[in-house]
């Protein structure tokens, strides 16, 4: 079967997109943190012993970006920096208690809205296919990022890396 990777990338770009801008949309609205901020607080609050370095892997974005959205939630009290005692030129990234409520409420609106998006457009089935079909493109993408003579993108190249964990302001 023939796939015409041009409207693949379009559609699935334009989704993501639409998926991203909708979901941050209702997180403003419930009053909790943005989408990108609780993106970076998922990561901190799912991984042990967090680093900065995490954040800007986990999240596919550079470590001056992920640095940055950790200043910033650092400086509206969601989240700390304490010394790595394993390496001295590093931090751990933890949340606060109010980042951990933050998040707890966030995710609570992000779970909900996220059925709104997917859960009536396609069944069980197909959702689990994508999500499989998406998950090994991530890793051959991870793979192809992390081999030799490859390097990330700057984040501030992207067209929307302003509204992204990286650039996002909020």
């Amino acid at each position: 079967m023939s796939v015409d990777l041009r409207q693949l990338f379009d559609d699935l770009v334009r989704f993501e997109t639409d998926l991203w801008n909708g979901v941050d949309a209702r997180l403003r609205q419930a009053g909790a943190v943005s989408l990108g901020s609780l993106e970076v607080l998922r990561v901190v609050g799912r991984t042990p012993a967090c680093r900065v370095n995490d954040i800007a892997d986990a999240l596919s974005i550079t470590i001056g970006g992920a640095s940055q959205a950790v200043d910033r939630l650092a400086a509206r009290e969601l989240c700390a920096r304490r010394p790595n005692p394993g390496d001295r030129r590093s931090s751990i990234v933890e949340l606060t208690p109010a980042g951990a409520e933050a998040l707890a409420t966030a995710q609570a609106v992000f779970d909900a809205d996220l059925l709104v998006w997917f859960g009536p457009a396609a069944p069980g089935s197909a959702l689990r296919n994508l999500a499989r079909t998406l998950s090994t493109l991530r890793t051959a993408g991870v793979a192809r990022r992390r081999a030799p003579g490859q390097s990330k993108p700057d984040a501030k190249s992207t067209p929307e890396a302003q509204s992204k964990p990286g650039g996002d302001h909020a």
